[in-house]
């Protein structure tokens, strides 16, 4: 029997359920997080609680009474300033993707922006469609994890060293991560230092670089870290990797860096690449500082 055209097989499938697009709003962060499991993303509901105070989140949401998922799509977007956003949570029901629904959430959210220039980590899955949208690829990144990773020593420039953070740093800390984003990131810095362990690397009372480390999915999860180049990035790394040994730790680390090898002698697993693509200007950076880890994939 011949193979159906493809506008026969489009005509064959299950009429699409009666969707209504809207701003997600407190209450419908079970139903996200519903969705996301299905996944096997590792977000809990903190994770999203925090995501929807950063940003802004919409969703598909299945209006009949008897939808076993109410929330049959999502996507969340984060300002920095008035030049960048950051898009992420692009998920749509398995049974209902290839339907356009993707689409239907990206444009939503782009049109919201005010003409900034759009960033996404994109999965495999998610790069024929923002490849369609204009989206153009500028580095990746690397999702290592695990549960039982190697006490590492790492030996720092004379003088340096790696000290708890303290109020002080503030205004520093974001300077810095301005510098190796070129994004204003203020705001998402704040709240995260509110539930995250903080180190700074030390150079004579001068701080050069920070990374923090807080509770995330199935453990840990470090990141931001900000360094002016890898070694001085490894040190601070290895401050938590060697401070939560016994725990589950992830990191996401972007392929430019250089650091992708030298987590695999560490014991933690490669389980993931994403692709960092941009829509519009991608950020400029001070060429004397650079974010080696990000906060997660949602959030940059």
């Amino acid at each position: 029997m011949p193979a159906l055209p493809t506008q026969d097989l489009q005509s064959a499938r299950e009429p699409l359920p009666e969707l209504r697009l809207r701003s997600i709003e407190e209450d419908d962060l079970d139903n996200c997080h519903r969705l996301s499991l299905r996944f096997k993303w590792p977000h809990r509901l903190d994770d999203w609680s925090f995501l929807i105070q950063m940003g802004q989140g919409y969703l598909l949401e299945n209006t009949a009474p008897d939808a076993s998922l109410p929330v049959v799509g999502s996507v969340v977007c984060t300002t920095y300033g008035q030049q960048y956003a950051v898009i992420g949570m692009l998920l749509v029901q398995a049974e209902l993707q290839r339907r356009g629904l993707g689409r239907r959430l990206m444009q939503h959210a782009a049109s919201q922006v005010n003409g900034r220039s759009l960033i996404v980590n994109a999965t495999a899955a998610g790069m024929p469609l923002y490849k369609q949208l204009g989206f153009v690829q500028y580095d990746v990144l690397h999702q290592f994890q695990g549960a039982s990773a190697q006490p590492v020593l790492v030996s720092l420039p004379p003088g340096e060293r790696v000290r708890p953070m303290g109020k002080n740093d503030v205004t520093r800390l974001l300077e810095l991560d301005a510098q190796a984003t070129g994004m204003d990131r203020s705001r998402l810095l704040l709240a995260l230092l509110d539930i995250s362990e903080g180190v700074a690397l030390d150079h004579d009372g001068e701080m050069l670089g920070f990374a923090l480390v807080r509770r995330f999915g199935h453990g840990r999860v470090i990141g931001p870290v900000v360094a002016p180049d890898a070694e001085r990035a490894k040190g601070l790394i290895a401050h938590w990797i060697n401070t939560y040994s016994d725990s589950f730790i992830r990191i996401d680390v972007f392929e430019s860096t250089g650091l992708p090898a030298w987590f695999d002698k560490l014991g933690l697993t490669c389980v993931d690449h994403v692709t960092r693509m941009c829509k519009g200007e991608p950020p400029v950076r001070d060429p004397g500082m650079q974010l080696f880890s990000i906060v997660n994939q949602a959030l940059g």
